[in-house]
């Protein structure tokens, strides 16, 4: 298999699984299915932020159409297979060791997309944001599981001792 193939089938698995990480976590326990979950409730969220989900048109992408928001949501999981391709071979062997490696890279993003959206432009309280954050760390190591052994995999598959284990081809 090409690298460009391992790139995109081990991005495709992990834009499925940050589709479904954040089905799971954000609108069926976050938000709910139809708008009554803890991270809009008006007692604990920011009206602000509340606005921008519920009223403030045009509405987010992700509620008015949600095939085109998953599409974009497999892109990135493209982009971070290509970062895992980059970096894999300086990192030691283990699949879990490098899923967790991956999802810290994936869970620094996300963190400070929470600090500087939901919190700094919207005034979300830090409980809320913390709680994001803990979605956040189930969805990047799905997304990271998913894009390790599908890279990893195709790997093997094609004949390569890829990853190649802890040969980095950086200048040092």
């Amino acid at each position: 298999m090409t690298k460009a193939a391992r790139i995109l089938s081990a991005g495709l698995a992990g834009g499925a699984a940050l589709n479904v990480g954040m089905l799971a976590t954000f609108r069926l326990l976050g938000f709910g299915w139809s708008g009554g979950g803890f991270l809009l409730d008006p007692s604990r969220q920011s009206p602000k932020l509340i606005a921008v989900w519920t009223v403030l048109e045009p509405l987010p992408l992700v509620l008015t159409n949600p095939a085109w928001a998953g599409a974009w949501l497999h892109l990135f999981g493209i982009v971070h297979a290509a970062v895992y391709e980059a970096v894999v071979g300086a990192w030691s062997p283990g699949k879990l060791g490098r899923a967790v490696k991956l999802a810290s890279i994936l869970l620094s993003q996300y963190a400070f997309w929470e600090f500087f959206t939901p919190y700094n432009l919207f005034g979300e309280p830090l409980v809320l944001v913390f709680s994001e954050l803990a979605f956040w760390a189930l969805v990047a190591t799905a997304e990271a599981l998913a894009i390790v052994w599908v890279h990893d995999w195709a790997a093997r598959r094609s004949g390569r001792t890829q990853p190649q284990e802890g040969r980095c081809k950086c200048a040092h």
